[in-house]
């Protein structure tokens, strides 16, 4: 996928709905969350970027990954401070901590302030709302015949 600029992403929610999945739609535009353990990448352990569906904005390395149990995929830090934003959610009859994607303001899930060291906050995100560029695999050079 190439890089887009907020002047590409689409405005109106006819596009969206036009470039994303039923799905994906629900979970980035509607604010739905998948059932836990049913996404593509709650359990996936793969080496990439996992970037934005809905614009391709790079979100999280998947080195910051990990399993919290929770059957969505969890990540200590996003990429860069100012790859998603975040703001108070009070529906559910609870408060939580909305994560969305600042590029184009997709919702990605919530963060809870009981992840793993060194940052102490589980970023649990919808696997709709996200997609693995896995990393290339490293090319093995067989030694030269003498």
């Amino acid at each position: 996928m190439t890089d887009e600029t907020e002047t590409d992403m689409p405005r109106t929610e006819q596009e969206w709905r036009e470039r994303l999945t039923p799905e994906q739609y629900h979970v980035l535009r509607e604010k739905g969350t998948e059932r836990a353990f049913t996404g593509e990448y709650w359990d996936d352990h793969r080496a990439g970027t996992y970037r934005c569906a809905g614009c391709g904005a790079e979100l999280f390395d998947a080195a910051t990954k990990y399993d919290s149990g929770s059957g969505w995929p969890s990540f200590y830090e996003p990429a860069a401070t100012e790859a998603v934003k975040s703001e108070t959610d009070r529906s559910l009859f609870m408060v939580r901590t909305e994560v969305t994607c600042a590029a184009c303001g997709g919702h990605l899930g919530h963060v809870f302030p009981d992840g793993p060291q060194p940052t102490g906050q589980r970023y649990c995100i919808n696997s709709a709302a996200i997609r693995l560029d896995p990393a290339e695999a490293p090319i093995r050079l067989e030694p030269a015949e003498e």
